[in-house]
């Protein structure tokens, strides 16, 4: 690896995570219409279905979000049936929030129009190519993943 490949990838990443590029992103997935959410509930929903039920606490620290405002947008997802609360039988004073089964499918729908918008930018790319950066991106996720003991 070139000194540089270090410093590229950084610079990357930090276009591709930074919030402008991640709310156009999630307002291109939400524009169908037909999942009742907006850029914001978003990731608090999406966060949800990777974790599994937990507290708004647990959540937050787990999506990057202040635990008020995951109580914010709870309140909305809840409202329109997409989680539930319930007590944490865990911590009496938390409350657990569960993806409903309208959640789970709302999610499976923005995942697919995710898959199909990263394939459509893949399938631009020769074969060989993509191919080996889906590999490699799954490594590099998998190997810090593992660095941070999950």
């Amino acid at each position: 690896m070139r000194s540089e490949d270090g410093a590229r990838l950084a610079a990357a990443l930090g276009m591709l995570l930074a919030r402008p590029t991640r709310m156009r992103l999630f307002g291109d997935l939400l524009a169908a219409g037909d999942v009742n959410l907006d850029e914001a509930t978003y990731p608090v929903l999406n966060g949800l279905a990777r974790t599994g039920p937990t507290t708004a606490r647990k959540l937050s620290t787990e999506i990057g979000i202040d635990r008020s405002v995951v109580s914010r947008h709870s309140d909305r997802l809840e409202a329109l049936g997409l989680l539930r609360r319930s007590a944490d039988p865990d911590d009496a004073r938390a409350t657990r929030l569960t993806l409903t089964d309208e959640g789970h499918a709302a999610i499976e729908r923005l995942r697919g129009r995710l898959a199909g918008a990263f394939q459509r930018r893949l399938d631009a790319w020769p074969a060989e190519d993509a191919r080996a950066f889906v590999a490699g991106m799954e490594r590099f996720v998998e190997e810090n993943l593992a660095e941070r003991g999950r």
